[in-house]
């Protein structure tokens, strides 16, 4: 298992299909990089002034994260990409 350290959060991007106006079906590879994704792990978060200040996500949610950010990692078999907090830019509700 895979646990972020500090404010960071290990997440898997989202893929999918997607239809063209004209109805040709462009696999996951054939798109432009996804930008939402489901987060996986949460680090403990920062320590500012001698707190912890906690990460602002939890596991499960799905967020859209800034493009060509944090650091690819394959684990098991499957691929990841750990982000700084800064890096997600909101939640999908």
């Amino acid at each position: 298992m895979i646990k972020p350290l500090g404010n960071r959060v290990l997440i898997k991007m989202k893929e999918g299909e997607e239809t063209t106006k004209s109805g040709i079906i462009l696999a996951g590879n054939a798109q432009e990089k996804p930008q939402i994704a489901e987060v996986i792990e949460v680090g403990p978060g920062e320590k500012v002034d001698g707190k912890i200040e906690p990460v602002n996500v939890k596991k499960g949610d799905n967020v859209i994260v800034s493009k060509y950010s944090g650091t690819e990692v394959k684990y098991e078999g499957a691929e990841y990409i750990i982000v700084k907090q800064d890096d997600i830019l909101a939640i999908v509700e």
